[in-house]
């Protein structure tokens, strides 16, 4: 697994996880990559800080501010822990999905599929909805063409 930072043209900077360098490139080129803030499919790999080692256990890492920071090693954290501290960062950042829906988007509850469709023929004002739909009316909602985005919505819960 290779870790990137990407920024798309709009220039937001995140990260993502690739088998290897390979798959990103496939993905890329078939646009694939989505930017998490704006959606942008216009990603590429952004300037990466590399780990310095200074010795021993005294390895650093710059931060996208260029200031130094410890750097942990694959070896400093046991594969379980290492993947439990990567499943934490994934819930904290769906976590932070989910409130900026709740915040900025209006709940329809299962009248998604229906009020998805009065806002894409005019009939209602455009604005962000969220809901429920069934497998069948998201099929109905593809075939008419209309766009959706399916999100995974994690419970709030302590990620102790």
């Amino acid at each position: 697994m290779i870790l990137y930072d990407l920024k798309c043209d709009e220039g937001h900077v995140f990260e993502a996880w690739f088998k290897d360098s390979g798959t990103f490139d496939v993905q890329s080129a078939e646009g694939e990559i989505e930017c998490p803030v704006c959606g942008s499919h216009d990603v590429k790999k952004a300037p990466m800080a590399p780990y310095l080692s200074k010795g021993r256990g005294q390895d650093t890492r710059e931060d996208r501010s260029g200031e130094s920071m410890p750097a942990v090693s694959d070896e400093a954290i046991p594969g379980d822990e290492r993947a439990r501290e990567i499943l934490r960062q994934i819930h904290q950042a769906m976590l932070k999905l989910r409130e900026h829906v709740e915040t900025n988007f209006d709940y329809v509850g299962e009248q998604f599929a229906e009020e998805a469709r009065r806002i894409s023929e005019g009939e209602v004002e455009e604005r962000g909805i969220y809901g429920e739909a069934t497998d069948d009316e998201i099929q109905e909602l593809d075939d008419e063409g209309i766009e959706y985005h399916r999100l995974a919505w994690v419970p709030r819960r302590s990620t102790n």
